[in-house]
């Protein structure tokens, strides 16, 4: 019989759709199933338009039936089947979709939902096979047909044996096995059976293979036989098609720890259903702890996504945002197109408005844990707050009001932590800033000298203890007009205008001592200055400009750092009514080298107040030892 050229042109472009399209060979069967699975949908919907009672939903099936012998796979089902009209229609015009112009037709019943709307799926199978058949008998009609094809070259229609009931046969001749490609693993039965779980499970109707097993033969105890028997592979309800009422807490975390190979119950369950401009089921779940490689390079991001019961993508990252990058699920929509490749989803407008209500949903299930479940939310917050201040941080700080209310914080009022909102309702009446402190933990942030002043006055101190806190600090500015401010700033405008006086006149009378003493650190301090802030230390050290001790620490420990490191503008801030000040004055008289040592030391004391690694241990070690022979 002739072979007839397809309509849709040549080879170039079945090649450019299979290899553009689809990222895996594996997905042809998703497709092959898909494509059943709406056959009999349409017969379904036709039976029900027709009032013809004869056909039973529970008759439907799909059969898988590989042949290792023959090297072919079979999907068949008993749907609605096609003319030779159709076959020539539907099969030899690549793009041509008989779902769509289904589902077109029917478009006024809102409970019709087809699978495959792209009408390239079918195609699909030549990734694996070199000789596709398809053979169909239509409902209602008394031919059966056989469409074959090699791939681009074209194909053939002509009458074959009859099939006895309406329905699909598609025949693969898988192609040889290649170094790099291994086709006759799609006729082993194991792993038919794990793609069908991964992509195809929540088909509404049941797929069907005939699995071997073996079993202990009956009057031996230890002589084992082989049989045959007929399994059903897919799960077919999805849990997250079902009303909530009908759903119990076990199901809910059960289905979790299955599904995301998790040993322990979610910390929250965030189940919704949204109509309208995009229509779409979400099952997710806030773990109760952060994977071992969360925080790292190798943690990939994204929840499951599904077009109608059949996953389209394992980890679509586009659906969430890095700041809820710990949120595990997935999302279900009729609006996607089966059919589509990553780069595609990227521009998809649909997924973009899913994204939208996905975030404001997990933003809003947040906001309502910490409100009423608060315990459960600072276990939340232990193991994943850290993503919520990179969230701040990112992207100049474009989502920031969204995320400001869900940090919690360590405060110099007590152990437990506190939201920046309980923060403001504390702050006393003439208290101008928010006031903060960074140290490697609470309990070495408590005990720096620049806090002393700011207690003193009764004001709390929020202690950042994570690397990105006071980059998160910096960019959120401002929580309820309220600025923030660092302890260890240089203008804590704590002092009344008569202690200003005071402290101008005390620096114009030891100006030159700190001028020697900025003089002989030999540029390590951008100044000496006399301390508002101290009151029990003799020294410590402050910043001039955007950059801080702690951020200097944080830049300069990141990947690229050897090759310019940051140096922040370091201040030296002594004491005056210290012991150790007077002791300075004396010495600008009487022995200027040991001034300079002094203020050497004090330097060194107060890098180590710090945290900061001191510039030479030798000679901090030396002098010190000088000293004590003195």
């Amino acid at each position: 019989m002739p072979i007839k050229p397809f309509q849709a042109e040549s080879k170039h472009l079945l090649d450019l759709m299979i290899h553009s399209i689809y990222t895996h060979k594996e997905i042809f069967l998703r497709e092959l199933i898909s494509n059943a699975s709406d056959a009999i949908d349409k017969l379904y919907y036709k039976a029900l338009s027709e009032e013809n009672t004869g056909l039973n939903r529970d008759d439907f099936l799909i059969r898988i039936l590989p042949d290792k012998e023959k090297r072919t796979l079979t999907i068949s089902d008993n749907g609605c089947g096609m003319t030779k009209e159709e076959l020539e229609t539907n099969l030899g015009t690549i793009a041509k979709s008989g779902s769509l112009d289904f589902k077109n037709e029917f478009e006024s019943k809102p409970d019709i939902e087809i699978i495959g709307q792209f009408g390239v799926g079918f195609y699909s199978a030549f990734m694996v096979s070199d000789h596709v058949s398809v053979v169909s008998r239509a409902f209602g009609g008394e031919e059966t047909y056989r469409w074959e094809s090699h791939g681009a070259e074209g194909y053939t229609v002509e009458p074959c044996e009859q099939r006895e009931t309406s329905g699909t046969d598609i025949v693969l001749d898988l192609k040889p096995d290649a170094d790099d490609e291994k086709f006759s693993e799609y006729l082993d039965s194991y792993t038919l059976r794990n793609l069908i779980k991964k992509y195809s499970d929540y088909i509404r109707y049941p797929i069907r293979m005939n699995v071997e097993k073996s079993r202990l033969k009956e009057g031996s105890k230890d002589e084992y036989e082989s049989y045959t028997e007929e399994e059903t592979l897919n799960s077919m309800v999805p849990i997250w098609r079902k009303n909530k009422n009908e759903i119990t807490k076990e199901q809910y975390n059960q289905f979790y720890k299955d599904k995301f190979m998790d040993y322990e119950d979610p910390a929250r369950v965030i189940h919704m259903y949204t109509e309208g401009t995009a229509t779409f089921h979400a099952l997710m779940y806030l773990p109760a702890r952060a994977p071992y490689d969360f925080y790292t390079k190798e943690y990939e991001k994204g929840l499951q996504l599904y077009s109608n019961g059949v996953m389209i993508m394992d980890k679509c990252a586009d659906l969430l945002p890095d700041y809820f990058s710990f949120v595990r699920g997935l999302v279900d929509s009729q609006d996607l197109s089966l059919n589509i490749s990553r780069e595609m989803l990227q521009h998809d407008r649909q997924l973009k408005i899913i994204a939208g209500r996905v975030e404001k949903k997990i933003q809003s299930e947040l906001e309502s844990m910490l409100k009423n479940k608060r315990e459960d939310y600072e276990k939340f917050f232990q193991n994943f707050g850290l993503q919520l201040k990179y969230g701040v941080y990112q992207d100049f700080g474009a989502h920031k009001d969204g995320l400001q209310d869900l940090l919690l914080f360590h405060t110099s009022a007590g152990e437990k932590y506190s939201t920046l909102a309980e923060y403001v309702t504390r702050m006393k009446e003439d208290q101008k800033y928010i006031y903060y402190v960074c140290g490697e933990s609470v309990q070495k942030a408590a005990l720096l000298p620049q806090t002393e002043a700011v207690r003193d006055r009764g004001y709390e101190i929020l202690y950042l203890t994570d690397p990105i806190d006071e980059f998160a600090v910096r960019v959120l500015e401002k929580y309820q007009d309220k600025e923030f401010k660092s302890v260890s700033a240089d203008d804590l405008d704590l002092e009344t205008e008569e202690e200003k006086k005071e402290a101008a006149q005390k620096v114009e009378e030891n100006k030159d001592l700190l001028s020697f003493m900025k003089d002989a650190l030999d540029g390590r301090v951008k100044a000496v200055v006399l301390s508002n802030k101290l009151k029990s230390h003799p020294v410590c050290l402050s910043t001039s400009g955007a950059i801080s001790m702690e951020m200097e620490k944080v830049l300069n420990s990141l990947p690229n750092a050897e090759k310019e490191k940051v140096q922040a503008q370091r201040v030296l801030e002594i004491n005056a009514n210290h012991p150790v000040f007077d002791r300075l004055v004396k010495l600008l008289d009487s022995d200027k080298e040991k001034l300079k040592t002094y203020a050497s030391l004090l330097y060194t004391q107060a890098l180590l107040i710090e945290g900061a690694p001191i510039d030479d241990p030798v000679a901090f070690s030396n002098q010190i030892c000088s000293l004590m022979t003195d």
